[in-house]
């Protein structure tokens, strides 16, 4: 017997989540740790489970991530992006246009500005000196 997942990719700022989803009783791992583990701040949890409260699905799915990169905002975002995917694979017509309403298919594409040569940081320059 084989274990049909779902798979899906979030992104937000440097972060990359990967989403495996299936039906299940509501567990939802992060790096192979409880979700509650390893995001200690009840906004970033929101953030994160946020399309699964949408739908009103929280313990209907079993949710793995594996994600890497930026820190533990982009990450959430990240995750909330990749689980949205995967849920409107699942069942279109029915979650495509809740998760569409509340944001949670568009990626996010403000990145950091990257820092140019001759200037201290990407718009910062180093301090003139008339003297």
């Amino acid at each position: 017997m084989s274990i049909a997942y779902t798979t899906a990719t979030g992104r937000r700022k440097s972060s990359v989540a990967q989403i495996r989803i299936r039906p299940g009783t509501g567990l939802f791992l992060v790096n192979k740790r409880e979700i509650g583990e390893y995001f200690p701040s009840p906004e970033w949890l929101r953030t994160a489970e946020s399309p699964l409260a949408v739908v009103d699905k929280r313990k209907a799915f079993d949710v793995h991530v594996n994600v890497r990169g930026g820190g533990l905002t982009g990450q959430a975002g990240a995750i909330a992006m990749g689980v949205a995917r995967a849920l409107v694979t699942i069942d279109t017509e029915a979650h495509k246009a809740a998760m569409r309403q509340g944001g949670l298919l568009t990626r996010d594409s403000r990145m950091k500005e990257r820092k140019k040569y001759g200037q201290r940081g990407a718009r910062r320059a180093f301090q003139f000196s008339k003297r």
